[in-house]
């Protein structure tokens, strides 16, 4: 199979679909993998390192596109990249469709195999793609949100950690999965007063165990989240429903009733956010302010860590993407149910229920699709 890597486009986004090693992997099994030049140059791999690899360097996306009968990128496709597509083309990257309109139209007119990370699951129940970046966004979440405590930032000039008779920040984490545990451990370690609210007694007793009482663990109603989200100098927004748009947990009276000067994190952003006043930004201007609350809600934070990220997202792609390249779309996704549960869109139907249900599409079976 011919395999493309373009240079990502999204504002400061540094990574890259593959690294030279994975590469490598590929071309060692007689594949062909197309990379835009200087599509490394984020993570400091050169031109030269994928040659090294195996790949051939191309001069533009337009290139890549045209060449490869499989692209795999990070970020959703832009504008510009989705009109590149082709009927039958495997698109493998991070889509977050549910919230996103235009881009859900585009790809469903494109005709292409559009296979999306985050939905892809494993026989725990887990998301193995969405896994490495939640864990890196959730750890970055607490960084970002110490400081929009800065009062440069219009925060309450808080330390998160407080000083021997100062007392620490009040963090609140929502969402008890892979961003509000890493979250939390983050946090914890910075000597913030930390409570994680979620509605799965059996996660709760498992972080209840994680942290041994150095984290205070509350089933989430509505009352219990008011009340912390009101407390709160730092809330971290980690909820996340499998391909869904998030439900906006954190209301505007929520937000009118805040301290002033307090921080929300909103990490469920790619999903539309779990913060009713929140709105994507960019690590160029990456907060805002409504009712003198400061929202962080940049929607690629693990792009800022692109090393880190790139290498821990290759580490869980690579095993599907040669699945893909060795087998074709078809056998791929046929003989394995976690795979094909990550396909959401292909001959212009959309095969994802919840994003059929949150954009008003038609549902479509994707192994009778696939199958056909």
């Amino acid at each position: 199979m011919i395999i493309g890597v373009p240079k990502e486009i999204k504002n400061h986004e540094y990574r890259v679909g593959m690294v030279p090693a994975s590469v490598r992997e590929l071309t060692n099994r007689g594949h062909e993998v197309l990379v835009q030049t200087q599509a490394g140059i984020g993570i400091g791999c050169t031109d030269q390192d994928y040659i090294d690899a195996g790949a051939k360097i191309l001069p533009s996306a337009e290139a890549v596109f045209a060449e490869a009968e499989m692209i795999v990128k990070v970020k959703e496709p832009q504008a510009v990249e989705r009109a590149m597509l082709r009927p039958g083309q495997i698109l493998f990257t991070y889509l977050h469709l549910a919230p996103d309109a235009p881009q859900t139209e585009d790809l469903v007119k494109s005709g292409a195999v559009c296979i999306a990370y985050e939905t892809v699951t494993d026989a725990r129940g887990g998301l193995p793609l969405l896994a490495p970046m939640s864990e890196v966004a959730g750890r970055m979440s607490i960084q970002a949100g110490a400081q929009a405590l800065e009062k440069s930032n219009q925060g309450r000039g808080m330390l998160l950690g407080g000083v021997p008779g100062v007392e620490p920040a009040k963090v609140v984490v929502i969402g008890g999965g892979m961003v509000g545990r890493n979250a939390a451990l983050i946090a914890v370690g910075m000597g913030a007063d930390v409570t994680i609210l979620d509605r799965n007694v059996n996660v709760l007793r498992d972080l209840n165990n994680q942290f041994e009482n150095r984290a205070k663990v509350i089933y989430s109603t509505a009352e219990a989240l008011e009340e912390h989200v009101l407390q709160a100098d730092l809330v971290i927004g980690g909820v996340l429903i499998p391909g869904a748009a998030a439900p906006k947990l954190v209301t505007r009276e929520h937000i009118a009733k805040m301290k002033p000067g307090a921080a929300i994190v909103d990490v469920a952003i790619d999903q539309g956010g779990c913060v009713a006043t929140s709105k994507p930004t960019t690590h160029q201007d990456p907060v805002f302010i409504v009712d003198d609350v400061v929202h962080y809600c940049v929607a690629n934070m693990p792009g800022a860590v692109p090393r880190t990220s790139t290498f821990a997202l290759n580490n869980a792609t690579l095993p599907y993407i040669i699945a893909l390249a060795e087998k074709g779309y078809v056998k791929a996704l046929l003989d394995d149910q976690h795979l094909m549960n990550g396909l959401n869109v292909i001959d212009g139907k959309i095969t994802c229920p919840e994003v059929a249900e949150a954009l008003g599409y038609e549902y479509h079976d994707p192994k009778e699709l696939v199958k056909a």
